[in-house]
């Protein structure tokens, strides 16, 4: 694998510390502001919204510069963001600064991803994007964690304040190591514009909302979940998101391995899967080790699905990938949008802090079945038209049949 994607890791560690560390940081920051967990959770809502705005909204005005470039000014997006939520006087300039940060996180995914692709041979590319990503995935083993207890031990404040610092990194790793690569030629703004009219490409993005969601609902809510139903200290919640982050990097190294290989059965097997585990953790949510478990399961199997989601997308917008790549990194956080916030809903609700893991089966259900209905399409659109068109009804619905 080239060196720059090292760089690109490196970038991606930095925005996953800040995306996930929030969770395991939710009661103390809830405390400081004095509001609710679920008021808290909307500092998760919020950075996903504004990853979903950001994703698009970054790249096109990126159109005009080259991919390096807008990488390392979106680097310094994030750092803005991330000192400003660590200096924030109030709950609503904390939000400001997440939104601020997030804005950078969609673009530089998704302009990574293409990036990354492009940097190695056509059977290669979701290994590649895996590699990039294995940045966000390392993040939840060391960086969350690591934030977390520095959160719990001497404030959220200089959590953030180090997140900001590993921007400055980042930035540096991109200026070093990243080509300069030339944009293709004849690509305008129309054309990555013409990759939304494609299904295959709706579909995908639909399946990453709801699929990824369907992690956050139960994710979003882990620290009272752990320690107000299974018992866990404050402090374990640190090792907890070490488990997740590890299934989360065995999920994306499998996902990359696989989807170039076999990109369907890897989404059925994976999204089925994340459903029954996520409702089966309504149950083991009150016993400790069945937990742990659980979580290092619902990492593996939500990051699985991110390497063929992400490079069915590139597939299907092939020519003019780099918007459409761009808007599927806001679809996954569009759908932890949706989840954090359904989950804060049904825990309102005095449903109990297990209740979002019903939430998170059915959205990855629902992803599931999405996935079905593409390759059902996929296959109707493959049936060769001088078949179809030559043919008897009889043959035709045979054809078509198969």
């Amino acid at each position: 694998m080239p060196l720059a994607l090292l760089a690109l890791a490196i970038g991606a560690f930095g925005i996953g510390t800040t995306e996930f560390v929030i969770m395991g940081l939710l009661p103390e920051v809830a405390g400081d502001f004095g509001v609710s967990i679920p008021t808290a959770g909307l500092l998760v809502t919020g950075y996903a919204l504004g990853v979903v705005v950001g994703a698009p909204l970054m790249t096109v005005l990126g159109t005009k510069v080259s991919r390096k470039r807008m990488l390392m000014l979106l680097m310094v997006l994030f750092i803005a963001g991330n000192l400003l939520s660590a200096l924030a006087p109030a709950f609503a300039v904390m939000m400001v600064g997440r939104v601020v940060a997030s804005l950078a996180h969609g673009a530089f995914f998704g302009i990574g991803s293409v990036v990354a692709a492009d940097l190695v041979a056509p059977d290669k590319k979701a290994g590649a994007i895996a590699m990039m990503f294995t940045g966000l995935t390392v993040a939840n083993v060391v960086g969350v964690p690591l934030g977390t207890f520095v959160g719990q031990s001497v404030g959220w404040r200089v959590t953030f304040g180090i997140v900001a610092a590993l921007g400055v990194v980042g930035l540096l790793g991109i200026a070093r190591l990243v080509p300069d690569l030339p944009k293709a030629e004849g690509v305008r703004l129309r054309h990555e514009l013409a990759a939304f009219k494609n299904t295959q490409v709706l579909l995908a993005m639909a399946m990453t909302v709801l699929g990824f969601g369907g992690v956050f609902a139960a994710i979003t809510y882990i620290a009272p979940m752990m320690t107000h139903v299974a018992g866990f200290s404050d402090s374990s919640v640190t090792w907890l998101l070490v488990l997740f982050g590890l299934g989360m990097v065995g999920g994306n190294l499998v996902g990359g391995r696989y989807a170039d290989r076999a990109l369907m059965p890897l989404l059925y097997v994976s999204l089925g899967a994340l459903a029954v585990v996520l409702a089966l953790f309504t149950l083991t949510a009150h016993h400790k080790v069945l937990a742990a478990v659980t979580i290092a399961l619902i990492g593996a199997l939500g990051f699985a699905t991110v390497p063929p989601l992400q490079k069915r997308v590139l597939d299907q917008a092939h020519g003019a990938p780099t918007l459409a790549s761009a808007v599927n990194i806001g679809a996954f956080n569009l759908g932890n949008a949706l989840a954090a916030w359904l989950g804060g809903l049904v825990i309102a609700a005095d449903m109990g802090y297990t209740s979002p893991n019903w939430v998170g089966a059915a959205l990855a259900a629902a992803a599931l079945l999405l996935a079905l209905l593409s390759a059902a399409l996929e296959r109707r659109d493959r049936v060769p038209s001088t078949v179809v068109t030559g043919a008897s009804p009889a043959e035709r619905e045979v054809a078509v049949h198969h």
